[in-house]
């Protein structure tokens, strides 16, 4: 009997593909981001240094206040919008993208989508 890898060994191991790929600068840090069945989480990371700059998830006092469930693609978008804010803030305006292995659909889709409308740059 053939045995079948684990989803997230397959997800771990397109994100190391990616992550040889893919690093952030200080100039242009990586926005980096995380997705459980219950929550999304989102930083923002100086590779070079190895620090997170800013960081934002479904769990933060902000967003458990809008929306009720931290799994769904309102949510997510709400993480994209403040995790650009707060990056905003701290004078980081454009990002390298790191979708951590997951496919560019939806509540991945969504962070991305507003992390862009609230001003960074991809």
């Amino acid at each position: 009997m053939i045995k079948k890898e684990s989803k997230n060994l397959r997800r771990q191991k397109r994100h190391l593909r990616i992550r040889n790929k893919v690093s952030g600068t200080p100039e242009r840090p990586r926005l980096s981001i995380y997705r459980s069945l219950n929550n999304m989480y989102a930083q923002i990371i100086d590779d070079v240094k190895g620090h997170t700059l800013v960081s934002a998830s479904t769990l933060d006092k902000e967003v458990k206040e809008k929306v009720s469930k931290g799994g769904n693609k309102e949510a997510a978008k709400l993480v994209g919008e403040i995790v650009a804010k707060r990056a905003l803030e701290k004078g980081i305006n454009a990002v390298v993208f790191d979708r951590g292995g997951y496919i560019y659909h939806g509540r991945v889709k969504e962070l991305a989508e507003g992390a862009r409308e609230a001003g960074l740059k991809f």
